[in-house]
């Protein structure tokens, strides 16, 4: 898809919007087309200097130029920003949103009727255009309008549809779970201090280890345990160490946090849902801060 006329405004480009916006500009927008939308001038300046795109503090203007309006501010400030730009948005704009937990029929509430609202959960590596991202299309998206979203955030990394009932589950995988990798990269680290390695090597040794065990999942496209059979010689020291991990409720320790973060993420849901009225009153002009990542 040619997005080279495509315009797209990016609403609060903290660091999740600062990746979408990224994403779209590697995915073929013209940085003419792209407006981002920043509170505090050094960070619009900042914006600018990188990407050479045009910064605005006015959240309805922005909306109103742009045929996808990327909605990247923390979920509790989201419905003084709907009040703003929902009177602004262009026929035919589509409304993407990128907080944790708020489903496409509570944007549809808030926002003019037959609104196109995209749910999306993208993660941080997209900042680097190496990310994982969900998405699920509203009741009045069209499978062009979704597709279009889609071409837009390519850029960010990887993008697949969900349905909506599992935004929640995919978010605890993907959108959190960058978080368990910094942690295991972080323990193999301290590990391998405890051995005796000096910590630079250590962590050197254990980010390049993730690395390319990633690269090799994608790239073979084999299986996890066929790959972890490979490297496990019967009675030699990784089965000695994957012994340990199994001792130690790794695996488990993996499922609990995984559904700790999908029941999180519904819980901030359902609080929003009741503190958040469909007419709020509308926020200032400038954008709240980078959407949580829940």
């Amino acid at each position: 898809m040619n997005l080279s006329a495509t315009t797209v405004a990016v609403l609060g480009a903290g660091a999740m919007g600062e990746a979408v916006l990224a994403g779209a500009l590697r995915s073929g927008v013209a940085p003419e087309h792209l407006t981002a939308t920043a509170r505090r001038p050094e960070r619009a300046q900042h914006l600018t200097e990188r990407f050479g795109v045009p910064t605005t503090a006015d959240n309805a203007a922005a909306a109103a130029g742009a045929d996808v309006v990327v909605l990247a501010v923390k979920p509790k400030d989201m419905a003084g920003l709907l009040a703003v730009v929902g009177p602004a948005l262009r026929p035919g704009a589509v409304v993407v949103s990128v907080a944790a937990g708020l489903s496409t029929a509570w944007f549809e509430d808030r926002l003019p009727a037959g609104t196109a609202v995209v749910r999306v959960m993208p993660n941080t590596p997209s900042a680097i255009g190496a990310g994982a991202a969900a998405v699920s299309g509203g009741a009045a998206v069209t499978p062009e309008q979704l597709d279009l979203v889609e071409a837009v955030l390519r850029g960010s990394g990887v993008v697949v549809r969900v349905a909506e009932k599992d935004q929640d589950a995919a978010a605890a995988v993907s959108g959190s779970g960058p978080a368990y990798v910094f942690y295991v990269v972080d323990a193999m680290t301290e590990a391998g201090v405890l051995v005796g390695l000096h910590r630079d090597l250590a962590r050197r040794l254990a980010v390049q280890t993730v690395l390319g065990a990633a690269q090799l999942l994608d790239e073979t496209g084999e299986h996890p345990v066929i790959l972890r059979e490979r490297v496990t010689s019967p009675g030699g020291t990784t089965a000695a160490a994957l012994r340990a991990l199994d001792d130690g409720g790794v695996r488990a320790a993996f499922a609990d946090a995984i559904e700790a973060a999908r029941d999180r993420s519904r819980e901030l849901a359902a609080e929003l849902s009741r503190s958040g009225a469909p007419a709020p009153a509308p926020v200032s002009a400038g954008a709240p801060a980078a959407a949580e990542r829940g």
